[in-house]
């Protein structure tokens, strides 16, 4: 059994505010980066392509309802031309990619957040849609299902993801780990909205202390900035959205061991790549002590039933037969 070693990158930066193509070829650029300095693995924040709703917690709904129609028409879908970009550096640079996106669904009033995993090779080979949107969210993003909830096996190492708030769902976290995820990726967004009490980028470290510490593995965090551009654009309706979008303390990217402890320097609000060298073979001793998913469980005890179909919308039937097996 191979346990990988590699490096591994996180990036904190804004997308380019709801432009697609100027954001994937942002993107690209630090993929390029990231692989010519010697990364095997790059992480992105959450919605990366091509921003976050802000305007659902400055605006009233109204006032945020043509904001809406203009991050739609800047959504893509996981397999269209956009996305092939992405999937060409991967394959170009020889580096694993876990990136945000808002996800098109069938309908103009379905956009997901998604989390794309993609291989060295190209491949798309794997997408998680946030099962819950937080708070003023839900006047974005419609709620993806367990068919997500997956755990993706690569050359470096066994792969998962959650998106910002439903890094705290112990169910969804336990999920993974089950599968043997020894890598996972957590990606945010700054909240500035926060209460004036709450510490956004020590919450965003605690989560991901605790997932690392209670599964034995590594997690890397990856998380936006608001950035100028953003604000000036959100001054359009809101002529104090600098004062209400800035705040410090807000960001937090960087890197947990199996040890629960933070990897070298994260980045605490300024943009920027940070590395780290990922070595699996550190996850065996700590489990030694506490591995939940073997020793360290009563499963005659507990028993977590996870629904991973995928959400049916309508059933047709074409017979009476049928019909009457409802």
């Amino acid at each position: 059994m191979d346990f990988p070693k590699f490096k591994a990158a996180t990036v904190q930066t804004s997308p380019v505010f709801l432009n697609v193509d100027k954001t994937i070829d942002k993107a690209i650029a630090l993929v390029k980066e990231a692989s010519a300095n010697g990364a095997q693995l790059i992480a992105f924040p959450e919605v990366f392509v091509a921003g976050y709703p802000y305007w659902n917690w400055i605006m009233t709904p109204v006032q945020g309802s043509s904001w809406y129609e203009k991050l739609y028409r800047n959504s893509v879908t996981a397999h269209g031309p956009e996305i092939a970009k992405i999937l060409k550096a991967s394959k170009d640079y020889n580096i694993h990619i876990v990136i945000g996106i808002n996800e098109r669904g069938d309908s103009y009033g379905e956009i997901y957040n998604t989390n794309l995993i993609i291989d060295n090779h190209g491949n798309l080979i794997g997408k998680h849609r946030k099962l819950v949107p937080t708070w003023a969210e839900k006047l974005t993003w419609t709620s993806g299902d367990g068919s997500s909830l997956k755990v993706y096996k690569t050359e470096i190492g066994p792969i998962g993801t959650l998106a910002c708030g439903e890094n705290t769902n112990t169910l969804a976290r336990f999920t993974l780990l089950s599968q043997g995820e020894l890598i996972h990726i957590a990606n945010y967004i700054s909240l500035p909205v926060a209460p004036p009490d709450y510490d956004m980028a020590e919450a965003i470290k605690i989560r991901a202390a605790a997932h690392s510490f209670e599964g034995k593995l590594f997690t890397i965090v990856s998380c936006s900035t608001i950035s100028k551009e953003i604000m000036e654009i959100m001054k359009q309706d809101v002529p104090n959205a600098e004062e209400l979008l800035t705040r410090k303390n807000s960001a937090f990217s960087g890197f947990i061991g199996p040890n629960g402890a933070v990897i070298g320097e994260p980045l605490i609000d300024d943009e920027g790549i940070v590395y780290a060298e990922i070595d699996l073979a550190k996850c065996i001793q700590p489990k030694q002590m506490h591995d939940i998913l073997g020793h360290y469980n009563r499963f005659d005890i507990f028993d977590l039933r996870v629904n991973v179909a995928p959400t049916r919308k309508i059933t047709f039937i074409d017979n009476q037969e049928d019909f009457n097996k409802r």
